[in-house]
């Protein structure tokens, strides 16, 4: 590890095998809190967050008390980043988009219009602060309906391409209470619709057949059915154990060989884009490849993608990428947007919540499975596609299944979305930079 001292003040400065060592070691510290600690695990918030939150907060600390500040080599952390969204596009299959039908598409037109608004938001805050309009998107779609990943990214890609001095921490820091906010306020919204519309909830519905058996009476109304629901307790949903994933070795080196594959295609044809004056970012490219690879390996039936591996690939790559972007933040960097970042996460949570009612719910069939797909929206809508499939879980184990939802939510949040929100916040890029 090298030294430096400047100013009076002595560097530390991680090389990049040093740095991913450290995103390993912040990320089972937070595995650590969260066994000892269940409202993290209440709240959804990974152990990624937790760890490098520690550690950011910490070296924010060190450093404001002049006794020592760090550098670090994000060379690994890029490569992270770029793997797990080339395991996104590995499982982004056109049976899945067949299989979902309209509803997909609809709801996938919904997160668009939200992609649309959540920047436009941003940008007006912006303004009205006086600060660059780029920080508007990074609090916008960026870290919102974009979240960690798309945060670490394109945070990255602003402050080296346009300029834009604390994207990547504004970006980080957002996208960190968007998570917070997205598993708190997803449940209790669902749960007021419920309530206010009177759903009838698969627990409900058989609750509604016991009463009718019991009593003859087939005129019993939601008040009705409810209070006796009470009384007897809510039937729970059953549960299943999951099944073991086993993967080879030999097929976890043949997916990741396809992942590293897109990595390097993308890296080529990102470079020669740039060189025409196309500005995409690697990772994106990347993940065009790897839908590439998945498509033709289904069409041709030359080859399979495991999507097994693809998922322990995915998980791992996420798990040290965010716990690496956390740690190695600069979050004194914030210390002049506190409140502007702090205007504009209010703006987005009421955003998020409205579509989530007048758009989600009320366009998707005003049902239960509308109500679970709202509570999922709330939750990528504001942090990510784990957050929404903990709302989504947390509701049908009290209210029963929503078939429907578990497949259309995560299709969307974990793949459509991301290619139009990365081609929308190019737009808006390139018009204030």
């Amino acid at each position: 590890m090298e030294t430096e001292v400047l100013n009076g003040m002595l560097i530390l400065k991680f090389n990049m095998i040093q740095t991913i060592a450290l995103g390993v070691a912040m990320y089972y510290f937070g595995v650590l809190v969260r066994k000892l600690l269940p409202f993290f695990v209440k709240l959804s918030i990974p152990a990624s967050v937790i760890g490098g939150l520690t550690a950011a907060i910490l070296g924010a600390f060190l450093q404001s008390q002049n006794i020592v500040a760090f550098q670090f080599d994000s060379t690994l952390q890029n490569v992270l980043m770029i793997m797990f969204f080339c395991t996104i596009g590995m499982n982004a299959s056109y049976k899945l988009l067949i299989n979902g039908g309209v509803l997909i598409f609809v709801f996938w037109g919904i997160c668009a219009i939200a992609v649309l608004l959540q920047n436009l938001t941003g940008i007006y805050i912006s303004k009205l602060f006086g600060i660059n309009p780029l920080l508007g998107i990074i609090s916008g779609s960026v870290s919102m309906i974009g979240g960690l990943g798309t945060a670490g990214t394109f945070g990255s890609f602003f402050e080296n391409s346009f300029g834009v001095n604390g994207a990547m921490t504004a970006g980080l820091t957002c996208a960190t209470f968007g998570m917070i906010a997205g598993s708190a306020l997803g449940g209790p919204l669902s749960e007021w619709i419920i309530k206010r519309r009177k759903i009838i909830t698969p627990n409900l519905e058989k609750m509604q057949d016991q009463f009718i058996s019991n009593t003859g009476d087939r005129s019993s109304d939601y008040e009705e059915v409810g209070a006796l629901a009470e009384e007897e307790g809510v039937i729970t949903a059953p549960s299943y154990d999951e099944e073991e994933d086993l993967v080879s070795g030999h097929r976890l080196m043949r997916t990741l060989s396809w992942i590293l594959m897109s990595i390097g295609i993308g890296s080529a044809l990102s470079y020669y884009f740039s060189k025409v004056g196309i500005l995409l970012p690697a990772y994106l490219v990347a993940m065009i490849v790897a839908v590439t690879f998945r498509n033709i390996g289904d069409f041709s039936k030359w080859f399979e993608i495991d999507t097994k591996a693809v998922g322990m690939i995915s998980d791992i790559s996420l798990a040290i990428f965010v716990a690496m972007a956390i740690s190695t933040l600069n979050l004194r960097q914030l210390s002049d947007l506190a409140l502007p970042i702090f205007v504009m996460l209010i703006a987005q949570m009421i955003l998020v919540v409205l579509i989530a009612y007048f758009f989600v719910f009320k366009l998707l069939g005003k049902d239960y499975e509308s109500t679970v797909m709202s509570a999922g929206f709330v939750g990528f809508g504001l942090g990510a596609t784990p957050n929404a499939l903990a709302n989504m879980q947390t509701l049908s184990s009290k209210h029963g299944t929503a078939v429907k939802a578990f497949f259309v939510v995560p299709i969307v949040s974990a793949f459509l979305i991301d290619f139009t929100n990365a081609l929308l916040i190019m737009f808006f890029a390139n018009l204030f930079k």
